[in-house]
């Protein structure tokens, strides 16, 4: 259920029409703003895009329903255990000002590894998430979403084949 929006620009961008869409509604849907003055709120959302959208399928829009459970599946059985298990990524620990900006990050970890490390998680969730790590092969996962992401492609072109006007010659 929707509770409120947010614009990615300020509220110039809001016309009459979008006002009493959601403000006219049964169960109305409030105007949130993000923090004051700090228009990059977004942005850190916004560049999951990339990682976890765009490199993965483009940026062609696929409106045909039946494409999700393909789609989900790709996420789920091999696109998530691939960036949880096996993809390290640098956390910023740090920024300093002097002059320039510096950034201090720390040493390269999974997903998987910094809950390993950390004394918060439960000892039973480690064990499950190690069992996991060891249980998988990252170049059989590799293999098997370039697999399916090539059918999903190719599912793709067969919608769009159907899709497209039959001409008489």
């Amino acid at each position: 259920m929707l509770v409120g929006f947010a614009s990615d620009n300020g509220s110039e961008f809001i016309n009459d029409v979008l006002y009493s869409y959601f403000s006219k509604r049964p169960a109305p849907i409030n105007f949130v703003r993000r923090r004051a003055y700090k228009k990059n709120d977004n942005a850190h959302v916004e560049q999951k895009n990339w990682t976890h959208v765009r490199e993965l399928f483009g940026y062609e829009r696929f409106d045909d329903p039946s494409l999700v459970p393909m789609m989900n599946e790709i996420y789920q059985a091999y696109w998530c255990p691939l960036q949880n298990y096996f993809t390290p990524s640098m956390k910023l620990v740090a920024k300093e000002r002097i002059g320039g900006s510096i950034k201090h990050y720390d040493e390269p970890k999974t997903p998987a590894q910094r809950l390993l490390d950390c004394s918060l998680v439960p000892e039973a969730d480690k064990v499950r998430i190690g069992s996991e790590v060891h249980s998988r092969n990252p170049i059989d996962l590799k293999q098997r979403l370039d697999q399916k992401l090539k059918e999903f492609f190719e599912h793709v072109d067969e919608i769009k084949r159907s899709q497209r006007p039959k001409t008489g010659s």
